[in-house]
């Protein structure tokens, strides 16, 4: 095939275009704005609904969580809370439903709860997370807003 046939015949590049030489143009936002969305895009960490199963069962499964684990665990139940919570009202043309609603307001205080010294005491908060999570989680699946891990 000859070169020529690759070529237009006709300027398909507009003569002017919009861009930042133009005076009505004004990037949408700043260098601190740029920087700032390059860390949310980098920090940013996929949904694992397997992994939120799996703290679920490792806080109301058969057995209680081991010692060391309880403190990270609490702090995972919360991070995923609030990842579903967020997941819920992200879209205006889907509006959560009110059972979801009831579960965000309920998880909410429990969120920010200081974990205490006593291991029973965090075992306990750990249990009244997962509740609230696994509740949640199982109203976005049937609401099809996440979708179940298997």
């Amino acid at each position: 095939m000859p070169l020529t046939t690759l070529v237009p015949k006709a300027n398909v590049v507009p003569t002017h275009c919009d861009g930042p030489d133009d005076a009505g143009w004004t990037p949408p936002l700043d260098a601190d704005g740029l920087k700032y969305v390059l860390e949310r895009i980098t920090a940013w960490k996929p949904l694992d609904v397997g992994a939120i199963f799996d703290d679920l069962d490792t806080a109301i499964g058969n057995q209680s969580p081991p010692v060391a684990t309880t403190v990270p665990l609490v702090e995972r139940l919360r991070g995923h809370l609030a990842s579903l919570s967020d997941i819920a009202v992200a879209d205006p043309k889907f509006p959560p439903t009110d059972v979801m609603v009831q579960l965000i307001e309920r998880g909410r205080p429990m969120r920010k709860e200081h974990i205490r010294a006593d291991r029973k005491q965090t075992i306990g908060l750990a249990r009244r997370l997962a509740f609230v999570l696994s509740d949640l989680v199982e109203e976005l699946i049937e609401a099809r807003y996440i979708k179940d891990d298997e």
